[in-house]
């Protein structure tokens, strides 16, 4: 059972980074076409996309991200990894891996339209707190 495990997160001040890790990922990239996310889910409020990177290396952002966030992918050790620089209180959630592992389209799909049902693997999450 393909089993996805997210690292990296932690508490920092507000403007620094952190680097978040997915492994597990390796059935995921004999796919031709995959879709993998980053999503996150902060207290009292539903799980939202962050950032998305399609088997080509396209890639999509919330627009709360835009600039501060990178995704990421490493083919040849099967990981997924998301770079968060000048992170922000209201970054503050439990962060996830997802994937869809027979995406069919040939464009990456905006991540504000991506809804956790259309995932078909996650992990368990990482958390990520950022004082003030």
């Amino acid at each position: 059972q393909v089993q996805l495990v997210e690292s990296g997160g932690g508490s920092v001040q507000a403007g620094e980074s952190l680097r978040l890790s997915c492994t597990g990922a390796a059935s995921v990239y004999t796919f031709p076409r995959y879709l993998m996310a980053w999503f996150r889910q902060a207290p009292g409020k539903g799980r939202e996309g962050v950032a998305a990177i399609i088997a080509d290396g396209r890639t999509d952002y919330a627009d709360s991200v835009k600039g501060r966030f990178t995704i990421s992918q490493d083919k040849a050790s099967k990981g997924l990894y998301l770079q968060m620089d000048n992170l922000k209180p209201e970054d503050t959630a439990m962060y996830y891996c997802a994937a869809v592992m027979n995406y069919y389209r040939d464009y990456v799909r905006p991540i504000s339209s991506l809804r956790p049902s259309d995932m078909e693997l996650w992990g368990k999450g990482t958390q990520v707190t950022i004082a003030s």
